[in-house]
């Protein structure tokens, strides 16, 4: 029953909408008109909300705890520092979140009060906050654009961090791992950008070749979606994975002797880009990090493994 999970379940339920609620009036004052008609509206729906919380279970709950009063100050902090887009990441982030959070619990609680109560604030999640985020966010964010960064950085970083690591299991000397570790940084970041301008230029031209048949038989075609520019994809994907690629490289160019330092910048850079894409994705921030941080640490040690298998069984040595 949910009643055995109502203490825990209220202050979760109550705390994370007046997170909503507190995220909302504070980046109302750092935001264009546009954005700012936008949050009005997201502010009386989330007041609702949690005004609705405080009554079902019974509770005046109104302060923030501590985790999610940091959390707040980092979210405004990263919109002051990207704009509007910060601030049109974060509003969809926190929809997704919310929309997941609230289906999963349905599922758990339907046909029980609890579920029935979830179907109201549900309906506000799907249609009315949904459709104002996106109204906000379709026109000025390529998502897109934000997925090659994200992944061009982590594929940079994990690619090379494991060649950093198999090439000191082999040579141990710094010069040439650094020598080998950036030539290999620089091929795989032009392969990534080749890749990229070769799979987009791809897709612009079926999706040419379907538009022009539709328009032969007279169908309208209502999807308008177009494809990123092939050229400024490929910069955007090959610089990602450079900038990632120079994480684990650059211990090795200020003198580190092993690959420790290498490992050390790429668990804590990748432990940043997992929170930032779990936030973004609404996914589980403790699954993502576990899920990055063990294939790193399998890059690293079967890259090291056989590095050194290689030393031994054709007797490399400098």
């Amino acid at each position: 029953m949910a009643h055995a999970h109502d203490q825990r379940l209220a202050r979760t339920l109550i705390l994370d909408e007046l997170f909503d609620l507190s995220l909302y009036q504070a980046l109302r004052g750092v935001t264009k008109p546009d954005t700012q008609q936008v949050l009005d509206e997201l502010i009386v729906v989330e007041a609702g909300h949690l005004a609705f919380w405080q009554q079902f279970f019974d509770s005046q709950l109104a302060t923030l705890d501590a985790g999610r009063r940091l959390k707040l100050q980092l979210i405004i902090l990263a919109c002051r520092l990207f704009g509007d887009t910060g601030v049109h990441l974060a509003l969809e982030a926190i929809e997704v979140y919310g929309v997941r959070k609230y289906l999963s619990l349905w599922r758990s609680y339907k046909g029980q009060p609890l579920g029935k109560a979830l179907e109201g604030i549900l309906q506000d999640e799907l249609q009315h906050e949904d459709q104002l985020v996106t109204q906000l966010t379709e026109r000025k964010i390529n998502p897109e654009r934000i997925r090659n960064i994200f992944l061009g950085l982590n594929d940079g970083l994990v690619e090379i961090l494991g060649a950093v690591s198999g090439f000191f299991g082999a040579f141990g000397n710094p010069v040439l791992v650094l020598m080998a570790a950036s030539t290999t940084a620089v091929a795989g970041s032009l392969s990534m950008a080749a890749g990229a301008y070769a799979a987009i230029s791809s897709e612009r031209e079926v999706q040419a070749t379907e538009e022009a048949k539709k328009e032969f038989l007279g169908e309208q075609d209502g999807n308008k979606d177009v494809p990123d520019r092939p050229l400024g994809s490929a910069l955007v994907v090959g610089a990602s994975y450079f900038a990632g690629a120079m994480i684990p490289v650059l211990p090795v160019l200020f003198g580190a002797a092993n690959a420790l330092v290498s490992a050390l910048a790429a668990g804590t850079t990748i432990i940043l880009v997992s929170l930032i894409l779990a936030f973004l994705s609404g996914m589980d921030i403790t699954r993502r990090i576990l899920t990055n941080l063990v294939i790193i640490t399998l890059a690293v040690s079967i890259t090291y493994l056989i590095g050194m298998a290689a030393k031994q069984l054709w007797g490399i040595s400098v």
